[in-house]
């Protein structure tokens, strides 16, 4: 059994996740990318996608005296096929310091295709100076499914508040459940002009356009400021996986750029590579 990987497990780089679930792939794709480490990189981005699903996760913390914590909070999804294992909420996207008072955190979680989402299990492990923490709301965007769910609380999760529980199973509220057309992952390789000064450090952004006027939303190739200066180099090859509306079969065109910022922002781009994921999987 072979397990390509290919990501980071750091809190300060791509999703910030530390732990990952890795599915096999065909013998035959780790073949080709000891022949080539460029073909290695073209052929398994979205084969290993199709096995796997990225949720948005959203915390908020209430707005109640003594509600946030310096705990370290945990999360497991639960779907009708499976679950994710406990998953450490380690890098918000959105604050520095998680999970403040009245303040919304945002993660990004990544496992194997759980099925429909059931329920959760969220709770911290009562360690550090300030463990008490009321959570108001988890909200679950699962982009593959086209469903976001929310998940009221309302309650303390604290040894000395409540019933002293420090973690609890969440219900979705069906009312307060939104669906949408489920996206569908779309690898985009990005080929930047062996040129003086080709590279960018800036926020590099996409939009794809099908027929008949459909479009997806514009979206930022890079997670954070510090993959902005990683990637586009001059002479370089980087490839994202992204989930994205569905445009159809047809790529008709595609509209790429940047937002001008960081100390290098003028970029010569060389080409865009562009393969859609279908939907029997291949």
């Amino acid at each position: 059994y072979y397990f390509p990987c290919q990501r980071w497990l750091a809190v300060e780089e791509d999703d910030g996740q530390i732990v990952r679930e890795l599915v096999p792939v065909d013998e035959a794709f780790v073949k080709k990318g000891s022949e080539n480490d460029g073909q290695s990189l073209a052929t398994l981005g979205l084969e290993q996608k199709d096995k796997s699903t990225t949720y948005t996760v959203k915390v908020k913390t209430g707005d109640k005296k003594n509600a946030g914590t310096d705990a370290n909070v945990f999360i497991t999804l639960y779907g009708s096929n499976d679950d994710t294992g406990i998953v450490s909420l380690k890098a918000s996207k959105i604050n520095k310091n998680k999970f403040e008072r009245g303040k919304v955190d945002e993660f990004t979680v990544e496992s194997v295709d759980i099925g429909d989402l059931k329920k959760i299990k969220i709770g911290h492990d009562n360690k550090g100076n300030s463990t008490g923490w009321f959570l108001e709301w988890v909200e679950i965007d699962a982009p593959s499914l086209g469903q976001c769910l929310k998940f009221p609380c309302g309650r303390w999760l604290d040894k000395s508040e409540d019933d002293g529980a420090v973690e609890r199973i969440i219900f979705p509220a069906k009312l307060q459940t939104r669906e949408y057309i489920p996206f569908v992952p779309y690898e985009i390789t990005v080929y930047t002009s062996d040129i003086f000064g080709a590279g960018t450090d800036a926020d590099v952004f996409i939009v794809l356009y099908g027929s008949d006027g459909i479009c997806t939303r514009q979206k930022s190739l890079c997670l954070n400021k510090r993959e902005q200066r990683m990637y586009f180099e001059r002479n370089s090859v980087n490839q994202f996986i992204v989930e994205l509306e569905d445009v159809g079969d047809m790529i008709e065109k595609i509209r790429i750029g940047h937002n001008g910022g960081g100390l290098n922002s003028g970029w010569h781009l060389d080409r865009v590579a562009i393969r859609r994921l279908l939907p029997n999987g291949k």
